[in-house]
């Protein structure tokens, strides 16, 4: 739901989608989708959404993406990174540069935690010429079930976006990681580097974990805990993981299933991870009117619904052939397309 407001809002067309949940028991859109669509209201100028009395059906007619300062409250239902990709992928076009205050959930088991939207999507954005005056500042940290954390997006403005080639992975030179902890003992935070540290240190020496924990006003209303690790390589690639703190599970074991995945991540192989295939490929096609290539992992079944989503928007297909025809074991993808040359227009108006 999320990519075909975003498409509808970038493209201009309006959206329609139906039968959201119809035949579960409780039907309809969930406060946070709900919350999203208001957000959205916020961020552009002159968007008119419709919701159907039931719930079921929205209608959204894109207005103009006017960015500026907004603040905004998300519900305890999903963490801030769910309302905040989708703002990623439009802050760039929009008329102002965008100033976004977001209170609540920081990280939980469900989006991108902020740690992460911070060290390895706007490196990602950084890829596509959207640089300087990208910024994510994290206030407070705040916990599931009660939240309290706040943070602070700044993202600059682009008449276009560049032409990406992207075609070697590279290999793995270095590992960077953040531990954080609130309302717990700071002992927790350094239990999981160690036990984290256990698992990666047998495969590259170059590994460096921050211990961040939060005190007092800062650290939310709820105890929890989290590891984020992010891996790069020689040639700028990243796959990232993370892990948070569950009722009765020790912080060791939440870090070695962050460690665990990150290795799995990086088996997978690809310039990108899967996690932010979609904002890749979204950039590629608005590029300019040039050839842009990636090679990724294998595409996620979300990935492969926002392919078809794009060709419906924009009229853009991907060619997909294997990355290296040689190697038969390698399930590494080569993602090459035309640029439809997206021109921020608002900008030019401003």
């Amino acid at each position: 739901m999320r990519h075909r407001l975003v498409l509808s809002v970038l493209s201009g067309k309006p959206v329609r989608i139906d039968k959201i949940r119809s035949s579960d028991k409780n039907p309809g859109l969930r406060d946070y989708e709900v919350s999203l669509l208001r957000l959205l209201e916020r961020i552009t100028n002159g968007t008119v959404i419709e919701i159907s009395v039931t719930g079921t059906a929205i209608l959204l007619k894109p207005g103009v993406i006017a960015g500026g300062q907004a603040t905004h409250d998300c519900p305890l239902s999903r963490s801030i990174g769910y309302f905040l990709e989708p703002v990623v992928m439009l802050a760039p076009f929009a008329k102002k540069p965008l100033q976004l205050t977001l209170r609540g959930i920081t990280s939980d088991d469900h989006d991108l935690s902020v740690d992460l939207i911070r060290t390895v999507t706007l490196p990602h954005l950084q890829l596509f010429g959207v640089s300087e005056g990208l910024e994510l500042r994290i206030k407070k940290r705040g916990s599931p079930p009660l939240g309290g954390g706040e943070i602070q997006f700044l993202c600059p403005i682009v008449r276009q976006v560049k032409t990406l080639n992207f075609v070697d992975p590279g290999k793995i030179r270095r590992i960077r990681g953040i531990s954080h902890a609130v309302r717990v003992s700071p002992q927790f935070s350094n239990r999981m580097i160690e036990a984290s540290r256990s698992v990666l240190n047998r495969y590259i020496p170059d590994i460096y974990l921050y211990s961040d924990v939060y005190k007092g006003e800062d650290s939310g209303k709820s105890p929890g805990y989290g590891l984020s690790l992010l891996a790069e390589s020689t040639t700028g690639a990243m796959h990232c993981s993370e892990a948070t703190s569950q009722p009765g599970v020790a912080p060791e074991d939440i870090a070695l299933l962050a460690s665990r995945a990150l290795l799995s991540e990086i088996r997978r192989g690809g310039c990108v991870d899967r996690r932010h295939q979609t904002l890749v490929l979204l950039m590629m096609v608005l590029g300019s009117e040039d050839v842009g290539r990636c090679v990724m992992g294998e595409p996620t079944p979300r990935t492969t619904q926002f392919l078809r989503d794009l060709r419906d928007c924009f009229g853009t297909s991907f060619m997909i052939a294997p990355a290296d025809p040689k190697d038969e074991s390698s399930s590494q993808l080569l993602f090459s397309c035309y640029g439809v040359g997206f021109v921020n227009v608002n900008r030019t108006l401003a």
